[in-house]
């Protein structure tokens, strides 16, 4: 499996080389070259691609120093250019941003295979999401998830009809009752209704109003 693996932090690179040398992930023969800016990992694309050895697998950082005469000032625009390059490539992104709207941008707007705060990984995990990720899945670390899940609830939220519906419930109306009030036919209630208890964590409509309330969306 040949890996890159990109970080402006050699300490950081070496951690994430020594959690995928352990015994168990080296059944896959790992072999690993390094960058600590887009000028170097753009540079080991071309010479991956120019030797036929493409890489299986990059682990890239979100905060990389950029290359400006390339306009790739992230890590975000880096994945970018690998999917150009390579499009057969899995990547997974790290990033040390928290914040809900730059995780989720990050989430869709880059599809990278995997997406990790850095808070958590750890070197017991990281040769798991690996796996994963290769097996061709799509993996999100807990705290991704965690701000996906917000802008999430945000979104359904904004739609008029889906708190519409809840004011009704949370005025003791039945789910029958509201179609020829809000003028959406029962089904495509129920369905809107099954979204929102997804959001909100919740397993029953009563639960549904009360998360809703109680996180000031009703």
């Amino acid at each position: 499996m040949n890996i890159l693996v990109v970080d402006d932090h050699p300490m950081t690179v070496q951690g994430y080389i020594n959690a995928l040398s352990k015994d168990d992930f080296a059944s896959l023969q790992p072999i690993f070259n390094t960058a600590y800016n887009c000028e170097e990992a753009h540079n080991c694309v071309l010479k991956a691609n120019c030797e036929k050895q493409p890489f299986d697998l990059v682990l890239i950082d979100q905060g990389l120093p950029g290359y400006e005469s390339k306009a790739i000032n992230s890590g975000s625009d880096m994945v970018l250019f690998i999917r150009k390059n390579m499009p057969n490539c899995k990547i997974i992104m790290i990033t040390a941003h928290t914040e809900v709207i730059i995780v989720y941008d990050m989430a869709k707007k880059i599809r990278p295979e995997g997406l990790i705060i850095k808070n958590d990984i750890t070197p017991n995990n990281l040769p798991i999401v690996v796996k994963e990720v290769m097996q061709g899945n799509q993996y999100q670390s807990p705290t991704v998830k965690s701000c996906i899940n917000e802008i999430w609830k945000k979104e359904l939220m904004v739609e008029d009809y889906n708190r519409q519906i809840l004011f009704y419930l949370s005025k003791g109306f039945k789910i029958k009752e509201l179609e020829p009030i809000i003028y959406l036919t029962t089904s495509t209630i129920q369905k809107r209704i099954i979204k929102m208890k997804k959001a909100f964590d919740v397993t029953d409509d009563i639960g549904l109003v009360k998360e809703a309330i109680t996180q000031g969306f009703v």
